[in-house]
């Protein structure tokens, strides 16, 4: 397991050294600051000293360089906008993200295997006919166009909720319901799909032969059985919450990372896209060498392996 540790956690440093690599070089295609940062009318004179200022007049080889020795130390510079460390900026949106990437991941977890499951056990039935309607209607669903249809249902008609923004725990129930109905189909329709094909296991039809509880059977046999692929998903969908939820983010106002990495693009803020960047891959390598451990508490057969 030692070994096993070690070889995840430095595939994990391989893969943030290689996106925070691809950020820098790509922001840096994305155009000149200064040019954003000075007002209409600027000299050059004072471009070059913004330019110099910045660190920006240097080779690219030494903004590199001198951009990895700042990461090693948790060093991403000073935002451009905001006049202070980027790390600082990005944190401070990082509880707004956490709330509403771990709000939606509840929902879309809890409804998704209670659909799921449902539609596994009333296979052939209405049940299952419903169930994975809804499903394919929830995947299918654009995001912001569900999110700007709750929005006009729940605050503007009925007055329930608020429209957007973050304060206070009734703001979080329409991003979250928002993010979480694409989860729960994903969900749904996976583990669905797995506990069908675990039902056919001659493990399975033993346990029945034994004369075991039909829920018992279920629970320990089929549903256990059946987590592998949705853990992964799970792992997955936990990354994607906490980065891509741009549109989200954007519909409901939400101060989370995934809209400042894409203001701070706009703005072309280097050290605030790289920051982001940078946390948002650690979370996701941290969330996958976590599920990778998860599959040996619920396969005896891997936990064997390694």
């Amino acid at each position: 397991m030692g070994r096993f540790l070690l070889s995840r956690l430095g595939d994990g440093i391989v893969a943030i050294w290689g996106v925070v690599t691809i950020v820098f070089v790509v922001s840096r295609l994305l155009g000149d600051p200064a040019i954003l940062l000075l007002p209409v009318g600027a000299t050059e004179e004072q471009l070059q000293q913004l330019r110099a200022g910045l660190g920006l007049d240097r080779p690219i080889w030494a903004q590199y360089l001198t951009f990895l020795g700042g990461v090693v130390q948790g060093d991403f510079g000073n935002s451009f906008q905001f006049m202070r460390p980027a790390l600082s900026v990005v944190l401070e949106r990082m509880p707004a993200t956490m709330a509403l990437a771990g709000s939606a991941l509840l929902v879309g977890v809890v409804l998704g295997a209670v659909a799921g499951s449902m539609a596994a056990l009333f296979r052939g039935t209405i049940v299952e006919g419903v169930v994975m309607l809804l499903a394919l209607l929830g995947q299918a669903t654009p995001v912001f166009w569900l999110g700007l249809l709750l929005i006009l249902l729940f605050a503007v008609d009925l007055g329930l909720l608020p429209t957007g923004g973050y304060d206070g725990p009734a703001s979080l129930i329409l991003p979250a319901l928002t993010l979480g109905t694409f989860t729960t189909a994903s969900i749904a329709r996976l583990l669905r799909s797995g506990m069908l094909d675990v039902m056919k296991d001659d493990h399975v039809r033993t346990a029945r032969a034994k004369g075991l509880l039909p829920g018992t059977v279920f629970l320990w046999h089929v549903a256990r059985n059946s987590l592998i692929p949705v853990v992964t998903m799970v792992g997955i969908l936990a990354g994607e919450l906490l980065g891509g939820s741009v549109v989200t983010e954007t519909v409901f106002s939400w101060p989370g990372v995934g809209r400042l990495i894409v203001q701070a693009m706009e703005a072309k803020d280097f050290p605030v896209v790289q920051a982001g960047v940078m946390v948002i891959a650690t979370i996701f390598v941290v969330i996958n060498l976590f599920v990778d451990l998860l599959y040996g508490l619920l396969d005896p057969r891997i936990r064997a392996r390694r």
